[in-house]
């Protein structure tokens, strides 16, 4: 099951990427942790990404992809994964494509999450996180069971992206808009969207997702 998640900042795409991994055992692959584990392990690919970064550019999608690619190969994605902030743009989209017919593989889908904008700005300005293992909470809508405690490392530390603001948000969403969300009539060209309602409790959109899952 190769899964891309779609949404706006805010979506709670990050929540539902975990609860798959929870239930299916695929793993959720980050493009900022991918680049980084292949720097750390010296790479062939990595020795090229960190040559880029000590200049002081950006890494080029051909790089990430190539990252990407090296990552899907490894033992733990042979029952598949969660694509997590990747790809963002049409480009890198045709280009994991490639990528992956190279393989001999394809997208079981994309599953794009919708939300109110108008409700975005509350959910971001709300988030935070376990600084010891990163585990996501929300002030309203996801605390840990224990106030002031991780549910899972239990860790007492957490820490707010400085980005995570209300007067951030309208520049996240217009940057989505511009570049990621053509992504949206792309894979539905392809009949690979399925959409599901991210206004709903945190559950329900789950129940969502896995009823579009059971599907594949």
């Amino acid at each position: 099951m190769r899964l891309i998640l779609l949404g706006p900042p805010g979506a709670g795409k990050g929540t539902q990427a975990q609860r798959i991994v929870e239930k299916h055992g695929i793993p959720q692959l980050s493009t900022g942790d991918m680049l980084r584990a292949a720097v750390s392990a010296g790479t062939e690919v990595g020795k090229r990404a960190k040559a880029v970064m000590d200049a002081g550019k950006l890494v080029s999608d051909d790089i990430v992809i190539a990252i990407v690619s090296e990552r899907i190969d490894a033992p733990d994605c042979a029952n598949g994964f969660i694509l997590d902030g990747f790809p963002r743009t049409l480009v890198q989209a045709d280009a994991t494509e490639a990528m992956l017919k190279g393989k001999n593989l394809d997208l079981s889908a994309v599953v794009e999450i919708r939300v109110d904008d108008e409700i975005l700005a509350d959910r971001i300005a709300g988030r935070y996180t376990c600084a010891n293992c990163g585990a996501g909470y929300h002030d309203d809508n996801l605390k840990p069971k224990v106030e002031g405690v991780c549910d899972k490392c239990g860790s007492t530390h957490f820490k707010r992206r400085p980005d995570d603001n209300r007067d951030t948000v309208r520049t996240r969403l217009q940057a989505y808009y511009k570049e990621t969300s053509p992504l949206i009539g792309y894979y539905h060209a392809k009949g690979k969207l399925h959409s599901v309602d991210g206004m709903g409790e945190i559950d329900a959109v789950t129940g969502e997702i896995e009823a579009i899952l059971a599907k594949l």
